[in-house]
């Protein structure tokens, strides 16, 4: 193509892309796109001319050892390889690079590499780690372990809620409800309890008063209050550690609200000596935001008693703007993401516009990757409160459908095994749509084992592993590729080839939907190719052949599988 369209090699490398497999039947291995090669053809120009200008150039490009067809289609040149060559390249590719398939494609080789620092799951401290939580949670963890395999350097940060009025409230309610011993043993649940409790009482004048008083001495740093306060953080975070290690998450930095109190007046004073900061009747600090400076779009930074307020999930925008300008400094970070539900995207179109007004430039590297609201998630208890109730029901309730199932084979340790093929579960109904959108979550649904689901993955994963445990692994030097000609086994190969493609997609735009599609699809196939390709039974090479076919479609699965977040199993 190079030499026929006198462009070099590189600039086409985006143009040509592996053909997605269809149910029609066998159609290319690649497709040059016409429209991405020709200059000034956007809109411009007709279908019909597209069209006929790939015939023009199918006519000019000639077959040779490497490709056996070439043809038009509608605005594309579609490219048949030699499919002996085809088997030997894909799997020769796969089993060299292993978990770094994919990731090593020339599509990436001019991505730079950077450092990316992610702020994700963030729940409050006492307060319920509520579905929202669950979300930011998976989806910041995504998007850390992609743009790590990609080889950028990532932080990963937990910004806790730690700091606030409710915290005046809570200290008064410990003093009196208080258990130092299940503050120790279960910090999330008790200190939950208590909060529900001293609330009732909250609107009492005597409570109100306490409550700011509490409040106050940590904002002095009193001895005593802070250190009760450092017990209800230290303890929450233990919990919270060993609550992630279930859900495979872990975190470079617990960070807080806390940090940033004094930091916040530093930003305040900024402001003000920039001429940034206002004072309305009320002595309320704002910072306008309207483009014809008529205060028609403000945003509020301070109280009227000059402490910086606390807004949308009793964050403060001077405690933030302090939180991105310190991340800024101490990590000099190419770009900084915030994972958060939509409901916050306000909020952040407001923190990132007063960056820009205080000079940051580096706020066009800041990115708010916003997700929709889950509907309906309820244990069998009822409400969901901790996170630690859903990761219960869920392994429960796999527990029991692998119990019942027939096919479940006697396995090792049938609990963690529950609770790896639940979390994939939970993780492929999360991730199967568009991120920004609302669904309603289904136990049913999540935990169907035909069908688009996460046990789905499991469940494949599990039976091409047992393929290998029965049979051994196939030595690529000694496969006859010429065995590998049926369609279904081609339906495999060609599906490998679009790996790439599929993780450049998703790095372009975060979203995960794009590989959990393709593992989905590459499940199926590989289920096909398993009932109508025996390894049992065939003459030995062909036997070879399959298991390594078979192997780099498992090697891929657990590849995207772990991207996404999931734990592949090897039993089920």
């Amino acid at each position: 193509l190079s030499k026929v369209l006198d462009l070099p090699p590189e600039n086409l490398i985006k143009s040509i892309s592996a053909v997605p497999v269809s149910k029609k039947g066998h159609g290319a291995d690649f497709q040059l796109s016409i429209a991405s090669v020709i200059e000034g053809s956007s809109s411009d120009c007709l279908a019909q001319d597209l069209d006929l200008q790939a015939q023009k150039l199918a006519e000019r490009l000639k077959c040779d050892a490497v490709v056996s067809e070439i043809s038009a289609g509608p605005g594309t040149v579609n490219f048949t390889i030699n499919r002996e060559l085809l088997a030997k390249t894909v799997l020769h590719q796969v089993l060299k690079d292993g978990s770094e398939y994919g990731v090593k494609s020339e599509l990436f080789s001019t991505v730079p590499k950077q450092k990316a620092v992610i702020e994700f799951s963030s729940p409050n401290i006492a307060k319920k780690f509520h579905i929202g939580h669950l979300r930011s949670t998976i989806v910041g963890n995504f998007i850390a372990n992609l743009k790590a395999a990609l080889g950028h350097e990532v932080v990963r940060i937990n910004y806790l809620g730690d700091w606030g009025m409710q915290f005046g409230l809570l200290g008064v309610g410990f003093q009196s409800f208080g258990n130092k011993e299940k503050l120790k043993s279960s910090p999330l649940q008790h200190l939950f309890e208590v909060y529900v409790q001293i609330n009732k009482a909250a609107e009492d004048e005597n409570t109100k008063k306490l409550a700011k008083d509490f409040f106050r001495k940590l904002e002095e740093h009193d001895e005593q209050t802070l250190s009760l306060w450092k017990q209800f953080r230290d303890f929450s975070i233990e919990e919270y550690i060993q609550i992630y290690k279930r859900l495979g998450v872990h975190f470079d930095e617990y960070s807080g609200e806390s940090y940033y109190r004094e930091k916040a007046q530093e930003v305040l004073k900024m402001l003000k000596d920039k001429g940034l900061l206002q004072k309305t009747t009320k002595g309320t600090g704002i910072v306008d935001l309207s483009e014809k400076k008529d205060l028609s779009l403000v945003s509020t930074v301070m109280r009227s008693d000059g402490t910086s307020l606390y807004i949308t999930r009793q964050v403060s925008p001077s405690v933030d703007l302090a939180a991105a300008i310190d991340r800024m400094n101490r990590h000099s970070c190419d770009t900084m993401i915030y994972v958060t539900d939509k409901s916050q995207s306000n909020h952040f179109q407001h923190l990132f516009q007063i960056l820009k007004l205080m000079g940051y430039d580096w706020v066009e590297r800041c990115q708010h990757v916003s997700f929709g609201l889950v509907q309906g998630m309820k244990t069998r208890r009822g409400e969901v409160i901790f996170l630690e109730d859903v990761l219960n029901e869920v392994r429960s309730r796999m527990l029991q459908n692998m119990t019942s199932a027939k096919t479940t084979k006697e396995i090792q340790d049938p609990v963690e095994t529950a609770e790896k093929v639940g979390l994939a579960a939970l993780i492929i109904q999360d991730f199967r749509g568009l991120l920004s959108s609302d669904y309603q979550f289904s136990w049913d649904r999540a935990l169907q084992s035909r069908g688009d689901t996460g046990v789905f993955l499991q469940y494949t994963h599990a039976r091409l592993h047992s393929l290998e445990q029965k049979h051994g692994n196939a030595q690529l030097t000694d496969v006859n590729v010429a065995c590998l000609q049926e369609p279904d086994a081609i339906s495999v190969l060609q599906h490998l080839l679009r790996y790439d493609e599929v993780l450049y997609r998703s790095s372009q735009d975060l979203q995960p939907k794009h590989i959990v599609s393709y593992l989905l699809t590459l499940s199926h196939l590989a289920a096909v190719a398993h009932r109508t390709l025996p390894v049992k039974g065939s003459a030995p090479e062909v036997a070879q052949a399959r298991l390594c076919l078979f192997e780099a479609a498992r090697l891929v699965l657990a590849n995207g599988m772990k991207l996404l977040g999931i734990t592949p199993v090897t039993q089920m």
